[in-house]
């Protein structure tokens, strides 16, 4: 298992639509990619992460959906489609691909999704409150959709700098991270665990 790096804000793949994903073909390496992304995801201290968000083309996410304080489940989602979508509300969103970055942002309050699960067989899945945020929110990184792109005209305005800051911040350690070596095991960071 390994810890990837998250791509940041300003990662080409973070603005590609993602390919859907043939089963059998990566049905081999699936356990292992799910591994490094739930390992990654909680690192970060994340609820959710979409495969781009690791650099890899795959329409593939995952989501933490907390039951309570000390139980949760992992739900995994490929090829996920949105089919039905109802009311709408406005609450901070945030995102690990813009680290520090919040703002409010407006969802749908309830959704029906259809994907595959892990074992390759299709789930629907209606969700509601957070959970309906994140998948939301997964699902548009996989469409190369960041949550800043739904945000009001006047606040992209007002982000514009912030976002040209942190676009750079991120260049220069990436740009650092390569010199140094840390990049020989193509994105991935040894797990301490």
């Amino acid at each position: 298992m390994a810890i990837r790096r998250i791509c940041k804000y300003g990662d080409k793949i973070l603005r590609k639509k993602t390919k859907q994903v043939d089963f059998k073909t990566v049905k081999k390496e699936l356990k292992s990619i799910l591994k490094d992304m739930l390992e990654t995801m909680e690192a970060a201290k994340g609820i959710g992460l979409s495969a781009n968000q690791i650099g890899l083309d795959l329409k593939l996410a995952i989501v933490r959906y907390r039951k309570s304080e000390e139980e949760f489940e992992d739900i995994v989602i490929i090829n996920p489609e949105i089919v039905e979508q109802s009311g709408s509300s406005v609450s901070e969103e945030g995102c690990l691909s813009l680290p520090g970055l919040f703002a409010k942002t407006k969802r749908f309050t309830k959704v029906k999704v259809l994907a595959l699960n892990e074992k390759g067989l299709p789930v629907e899945l209606v969700a509601e409150g957070l959970l309906a945020k994140a998948f939301q929110h997964e699902i548009d990184h996989l469409n190369g959709i960041l949550f800043i792109d739904k945000l009001p005209f006047i606040t992209k305005i007002k982000l514009k700098p912030v976002l040209r800051k942190l676009k750079k911040e991120w260049a220069k350690i990436d740009e650092s991270k390569q010199r140094k070596g840390n990049r020989a095991t193509g994105d991935r960071v040894t797990s301490e665990r």
